[in-house]
């Protein structure tokens, strides 16, 4: 049945709930979903029905987004947010149509993965005698060591890392689970950290703040940018960046790029293989100048 007087702010309360509820989407996602379609219904009025929303409505909103000077990442994920709603109210047959069906997003120009030196993720992981700073560079050595994404450093939960096997379980986008092996210098950062003062609970956060409660992306991100100005690293590293610098160092070193696609949870090997569009040989120098490891297995080779 057709329910062309419904309430947009209806329609967008349901439709995220079964985003999140059914969909199983991520946080992010659903909160960056949240905050588009609430700019849609703003701009169109938030009394407006399913029915009165047209798709003038919708070509003005984005318009409006690409004169303030929005990215062409985000407005095409606008889009996509209220594409992906108004196709949830025509599966419900509240409405016969998608006015949102055949928009096109701005093109965005392809940007190649920014990587950091070894010395740069070093500095950013040295250990510290605080407690907080010490959390701070395990964050770092977890995201870099590992190759998570924000997103699943701060989902881990004391259950996720096996210290026995040196492994750590990451649920990743679209909830898909993948096992990572932890390096060794990481590895015994995580020692010391779970020998002071872990929970019992074994499904408590790993990363917590000052206050017991899990972290969040945000305060990643800012903890990140204070860690690289305090030590004078690069201060336009974002923790994307240290999940590149890990897919790049691997390539460098040799490893497969079917390997490195699984680590990195990639669901698409066009994705991964971004990484090798980068100049290697520039990298592979760059690497062996600045990594002890790699020096010294130059000179002994």
């Amino acid at each position: 049945m057709l329910h062309a007087d419904m309430k947009l702010s209806l329609l967008a309360d349901k439709f995220l709930k079964q985003l999140e509820q059914v969909r199983m989407a991520s946080q992010h996602t659903v909160s960056n979903y949240r905050r588009d379609i609430l700019q849609l219904i703003e701009h169109a009025g938030k009394h407006v029905t399913l029915g009165e929303l047209q798709r003038q409505h919708l070509q003005d909103w984005m318009v409006d987004g690409y004169a303030a000077g929005l990215s062409p990442a985000t407005l095409a994920r606008r889009l996509s947010a209220v594409r992906s709603m108004f196709e949830y109210a025509r599966d419900q047959r509240w409405s016969d149509k998608n006015i949102a069906d055949g928009m096109k997003p701005p093109k965005q120009a392809k940007r190649l993965p920014r990587s950091l030196p070894p010395e740069q993720t070093a500095l950013l992981m040295q250990p510290s005698e605080s407690r907080s700073e010490e959390r701070d560079a395990m964050l770092v050595a977890m995201m870099y060591g590992c190759g998570l994404r924000v997103s699943e450093v701060v989902s881990l939960n004391i259950v996720d890392i096996s210290l026995a096997a040196a492994e750590v379980r990451v649920l990743g986008k679209g909830r898909k689970e993948r096992i990572v092996p932890i390096p060794s210098t990481v590895m015994q950062m995580l020692r010391n950290w779970f020998s002071e003062s872990q929970p019992g609970d074994l499904l408590a956060p790993v990363f917590r703040n000052r206050f017991g409660s899990r972290l969040t992306t945000r305060s990643v991100q800012r903890m990140l940018k204070k860690r690289a100005l305090e030590l004078g690293a690069d201060t336009s590293t974002t923790p994307h960046t240290l999940r590149h610098s890990f897919a790049t160092h691997l390539l460098v070193g040799g490893m497969d790029l079917r390997a490195v696609q699984e680590l990195l949870g990639h669901s698409s090997l066009a994705t991964t293989e971004r990484y090798t569009h980068l100049d290697m040989n520039v990298l592979t120098r760059d690497y062996d100048a600045a990594h002890p490891r790699a020096r010294r297995k130059k000179k002994t080779g």
